[in-house]
């Protein structure tokens, strides 16, 4: 399955079960581990694990593949692993922590300056 399609799916998904504030991050020019990362937040562990289960239901029902899922015992943070996306549903207070948009975002703002740029002693 391409990665637009997946996307779509999961974005769907997603939004089947009310997550909120749902971001999706292009990593192609950051890591060659997968294409885009999806995080989205939830009020609940209970609804964590809904998102991460009908994520993965319609994942497979079109097809695509689970690679593997972390962290459903909690609720806190949930990976799902889909290979060419990695899908993050955090509760609010663990996503405002890790927040790995910024995280992600810090990263491509690096790569993107000059090879010859040098860092200040």
């Amino acid at each position: 399955m391409n990665t637009p399609k997946l996307q779509e799916i999961v974005v769907s998904a997603l939004e089947d079960i009310k997550a909120r504030d749902i971001e999706v991050i292009d990593t192609t020019k950051l890591t060659a581990l997968f294409d885009r990362i999806v995080v989205a937040s939830a009020d609940s562990g209970r609804q964590t694990r809904a998102l991460s289960r009908n994520v993965q239901d319609k994942v497979k029902e079109a097809g695509g593949q689970v690679v593997s899922v972390e962290g459903e015992e909690t609720g806190e943070w949930v990976l799902v692993d889909l290979g060419d996306i990695v899908v993050h549903i955090m509760q609010p207070a663990v996503r405002s922590y890790y927040n790995l948009e910024e995280l992600w975002m810090n990263h491509a703002t690096a790569r993107r300056k000059p090879a010859d740029a040098r860092v200040a002693d």
